[in-house]
């Protein structure tokens, strides 16, 4: 696992297109796995600081219950849609998982019983039309493989 900063070091390039996407938008989608082992999906706001990918979440929310006890997690951000008529400049579609590591609150922490958090990355991916536009570029970033570029027709 990986914190942010980390792949940042790893490939700067790679995650700063990705950084941009999850700051396109205060609302994240985060995937928590319920008792049942079915997933469950949520909006969320999350934030890059101090070189991590923190979030919190509501006390008595049932996804901090799920996170609780289960830990993995997979975040998206958010959804930006491509231009139709020329969906190359389009800005691509980011996600990452991995294990959210709950954290102590600062002094200040307004939220009482909530839950605030940092993801220890397992994966991160960034995906987009190509240029010419007959293909999907598809970027990753892996736990033990680092950063690789492929691409799908």
């Amino acid at each position: 696992m990986a914190s942010w900063h980390e792949i940042e070091k790893d490939a700067p390039a790679f995650a700063e297109r990705v950084k941009a996407l999850f700051e396109a938008g205060t609302n994240k989608t985060i995937a928590t796995l319920r008792r049942d082992g079915s997933p469950r999906i949520s909006a969320n706001e999350a934030a890059f600081q101090e070189g991590e990918l923190t979030f919190g979440m509501m006390a008595g929310s049932v996804k901090l219950r799920d996170v609780r006890r289960d830990p993995r997690i997979a975040m998206h951000a958010p959804t930006l849609e491509p231009p139709t008529d020329n969906p190359e400049s389009g800005p691509g579609d980011a996600k990452l998982s991995g294990i959210a590591v709950e954290i102590a609150p600062p002094p200040d922490w307004p939220h009482g019983d909530s839950g605030l958090f940092r993801i220890d990355i397992h994966e991160v991916t960034l995906t987009y039309v190509g240029i010419p536009v007959d293909h999907l570029v598809i970027e990753s970033w892996h736990t033990g493989r680092g950063h690789t570029r492929r691409t799908r027709e």
